[in-house]
């Protein structure tokens, strides 16, 4: 398999609420809630890198479109991690998304392997950490 990963998509209780905090909040770009004319259809895209998107989709509805019963979501099944170019520009996020409604689960600090790092959960519980790597370099 080649990595022709195109979309993440988190499954979300409130759809509108989940828009807000993501458009709004962290000031992801997107063009609203598309779909709503289908039944299980609305969603909303964002963009993230270039040919990577984050979809927000109702739980429900990627229980019917997969076929599957829903269960009790845990927010340590995985993580989003967003790499960032410098120690404060971690402390920015955080702050952001504070403000955006995010719980923060651990508060930014340096990490055991040279690092720096927080992480938030959003309105549905999804775990984002927001890190810089010193190892990394991160392009635009």
């Amino acid at each position: 398999m080649k990595p022709r990963i195109t979309v993440i998509s988190l499954g979300v209780d409130d759809l509108e609420k989940s828009l807000h905090f993501y458009r709004d909040g962290l000031g992801l770009p997107t063009e609203g809630i598309v779909g709503e004319e289908f039944e299980h259809g609305a969603v909303a895209f964002f963009d993230l890198q270039a040919g990577l998107r984050l979809a927000i989709w109702n739980r429900k509805d990627i229980a019917h479109d997969t076929k599957l019963i829903p269960t009790a979501p845990s927010p340590t099944e995985f993580t989003i991690g967003h790499n960032v170019g410098s120690q404060e520009e971690v402390d920015q996020i955080m702050e952001q998304a504070k403000k955006a409604g995010a719980t923060i689960t651990v508060t930014a600090h340096e990490t055991f392997w040279g690092g720096y790092s927080g992480y938030f959960q959003d309105p549905d519980g999804h775990l984002w950490e927001v890190v810089w790597n010193p190892q990394w370099e991160i392009t635009e």
